[in-house]
């Protein structure tokens, strides 16, 4: 069957059956809030289904999935940053919070994952945009297909964001 003549409806329950899971992880990348992290997985399966109207295969069902998640999700924390204020950094600021303090040698790796984590939802939305495309391995082209970003800007940012998520626990090896 021709992926033209495949319904919205569809096309729809392919891409949540194929990238359900991916859409909670990325959910969860952006909203910490558990109430309003199943709302943001409700919007973009919402929004996903809707873009299906006018999918034209100008790129693969991955990234077409990928781009409409992050586009609903940059646009929550958006709204959610308007109504509640403040909160996002660009990478320059964050490599300040990224303190060599290290707890997470001592209570394990829960709570490391929960401050990389937290880590990245204090990322400005192209920067956590990346960085969660990434940790789900995504090529830099495919990144960059996601979020208009050429693939060396993409490259380049991971690079810093990687060097960032890592200082903390380096820092602590060497002393």
């Amino acid at each position: 069957m021709q992926r033209a003549h495949i319904s919205q409806d569809e096309q729809y329950a392919e891409a949540a059956a194929s990238f359900g899971a991916a859409i909670q992880r990325l959910a969860r990348g952006y909203e910490a809030d558990a109430d309003l992290c199943r709302d943001l997985v409700q919007d973009i399966h919402a929004a996903l289904w809707r873009s299906f109207a006018y999918f034209e295969q100008q790129c693969s069902i991955r990234s077409w999935v990928y781009r409409i998640a992050h586009n609903v999700a940059v646009s929550h924390i958006q709204r959610s940053r308007r109504q509640r204020g403040g909160g996002l950094e660009t990478l320059e600021v964050i490599e300040e919070l990224a303190a060599p303090d290290n707890p997470e040698a001592e209570t394990g790796e829960a709570q490391m994952a929960a401050r990389l984590l937290a880590t990245i939802h204090r990322l400005a939305p192209t920067d956590r945009q990346v960085m969660l495309l990434f940790l789900e391995d995504l090529t830099a082209a495919e990144i960059g297909e996601v979020t208009g970003l050429s693939p060396t800007a993409v490259s380049s940012r991971i690079h810093r964001l990687k060097a960032l998520l890592a200082k903390p626990y380096a820092d602590k090896e060497i002393d």
